[in-house]
């Protein structure tokens, strides 16, 4: 193959990625609310793909930790080259790397959307709490 038919190849590729609609989720690693939060996601946002960045409790470290920086690397990742239109932070029930209950998991889902806010105030992010019944509410 030479190295022009390549380049259209690439640039091919290219074009087709920038048509996709993403959205980025920063989740819990609990493998439990996954599935939920891409499908509800998908449901109700116009997307085609969700990019997925995890942590154990999410929603504490984007609330309280001090150095988020890979996980800003990542969702730099996302919304500049993937173009993610959308940013979801995810809180659960039962969540083992954030054990506090229900208030306060919504209260640092709500100071994570503020602080991501101050690094991409032109994209809507979305805070989300998903319950014991594994249903998806926006918070």
């Amino acid at each position: 193959m030479s190295f022009l038919s390549k380049m259209q190849r690439n640039l091919k590729v290219l074009e087709r990625a920038n048509v996709d609609r993403r959205a980025t989720c920063l989740n819990c690693m609990d493998g439990r609310v996954q599935l939920p939060v891409i499908q509800w996601i998908k449901e109700n946002y116009p997307v085609d793909f969700v990019d997925v960045i995890t942590e154990a409790g999410m929603d504490n470290v984007l609330a309280c930790e001090k150095y988020i920086g890979e996980i800003l690397r990542s969702i730099r990742i996302s919304v500049d080259i993937n173009k993610s239109s959308f940013l979801f932070i995810v809180g659960h029930y039962d969540c083992r790397g954030n054990p506090v209950d229900e208030g306060v998991h919504r209260k640092e889902i709500a100071e994570a959307v503020n602080r991501l806010k101050t690094f991409w105030p032109n994209h809507q992010i979305i805070g989300l709490w998903v319950n014991k019944s594994w249903a998806v509410e926006m918070v």
